[in-house]
């Protein structure tokens, strides 16, 4: 039998997020996924009056590539992938995973040149300019280890998460957030170990209640490319290129990563000198979506639980951007509910939230309690 919460994934995706319209043309990405979810999304891709492309990747057989590519094979993927890309109206990506220590074993320098050579001028610089994009993940095994969950129960929390909230609500709510962001200089967060300085004007804040991402449920800006100083530590474990950081603190003066320190300094550190841009910020942004509320080391998830803030060092968006550029974008997240040590966010020397609760009036619909369906 069908699981009818699929067809509601795919509608989300479909209809929700990208738009699809009559004649759009839609990558559809999909990596270790069930074909029963692909299937899904095209059936809807094509009820939209959309033509959907199919792109079926595994992570075993990406790690392969990595491994083993030099210069001349990721130009050839990226120029034929970019060639593709710029076909398209809408992408779809959709990620299952059945081993996320994948790439774990992946020489640096190999994930750097796959960074730099694929992944920036197909999917930074291209995709998501040029496209109406989403990218999701679909229920594993792995995925419910990771959460520390059944698979049955993750199952009911990734659907409540993707599909259970009222995303129209959810962006209403938000435009009072983005109203204050635009009128907000100088922002200041504390938290045990951290408390870091920034500035926010003139960059623009963007809401997002399920337009790039599924699940959603955050507001993004990138802080003035120069003006970060102080420390921030991060209580949330973070996954990149197939190791696990843990208890990452970085020091910044004028916007730069002096310190960086980890679990693992040295990996840490070959990341942040990827390029010039690895050790500037490219995103500031708060999380809001109501049915998340504990981190499972997936940045997807991890990035939108209620009461927390990443703070990602690297590319900006160009919906906000500061300038800065890099071939890696890293979302570190620092949560700041009472449970996991608390915390203060201030807009101009106003504290704007406490211990993950937003205080001021015409932000308290962003609380948890206004945002569930």
């Amino acid at each position: 039998m069908k699981d009818p919460r699929v067809k509601e994934f795919a509608e989300v995706l479909v209809n929700h997020s990208t738009k699809v319209k009559p004649g759009n043309k839609v990558l559809i990405e999909v990596f270790d996924t069930p074909h029963e979810v692909t299937l899904a999304i095209v059936e809807e891709v094509f009820a939209a009056g959309g033509i959907p492309l199919i792109e079926m990747k595994s992570n075993r057989v990406q790690r392969a590539l990595y491994m083993s590519g030099d210069d001349d094979f990721f130009k050839l993927a990226a120029d034929c992938e970019l060639y593709r890309m710029k076909q398209m109206d809408c992408y779809i990506a959709v990620r299952g995973i059945w081993n996320d220590k994948e790439f774990v074993d992946i020489p640096g320098g190999q994930m750097s040149k796959f960074e730099k050579l694929w992944l920036k001028p197909v999917h930074f610089d291209e995709r998501v300019a040029n496209t109406r994009w989403v990218v999701t993940r679909f229920p594993s095994p792995s995925y419910a280890q990771k959460a520390k969950m059944s698979f049955e129960a993750f199952e009911n929390f990734f659907f409540r998460a993707c599909t259970g909230v009222d995303w129209e609500k959810m962006s209403n709510a938000m435009d009072k957030m983005v109203a204050l962001m635009q009128k907000t200089d100088k922002v200041r967060l504390v938290a045990k170990g951290t408390d870091l300085t920034f500035s926010i004007k003139g960059i623009k804040p963007v809401k997002c209640a399920g337009q790039y991402n599924v699940p959603d449920g955050e507001i993004f800006t990138a802080p003035v490319r120069e003006s970060v100083n102080g420390v921030i530590h991060y209580n949330t474990p973070s996954s990149y290129r197939g190791f696990t950081f843990e208890n990452i603190e970085l020091t910044f003066k004028d916007g730069k990563i002096v310190n960086a320190a980890a679990n693992d300094t040295e990996r840490i550190n070959e990341i942040f000198d990827t390029d010039e841009g690895a050790r500037y910020v490219g995103e500031f942004a708060l999380g809001v979506n109501p049915y998340v509320d504990q981190p499972m080391d997936e940045v997807l998830f991890d990035e939108k639980i209620s009461g927390s803030i990443h703070f990602t060092p690297g590319n900006a968006y160009i919906e906000a951007d500061n300038g800065n550029k890099s071939s890696i974008h890293w979302d570190l997240v620092l949560i700041q509910t009472e449970e996991y040590g608390g915390g203060e966010i201030y807009f101009d020397d106003t504290l704007i939230r406490k211990d993950g609760v937003f205080i001021v009036d015409e932000l308290k619909g962003l609380n948890p309690e206004n945002l569930r369906a």
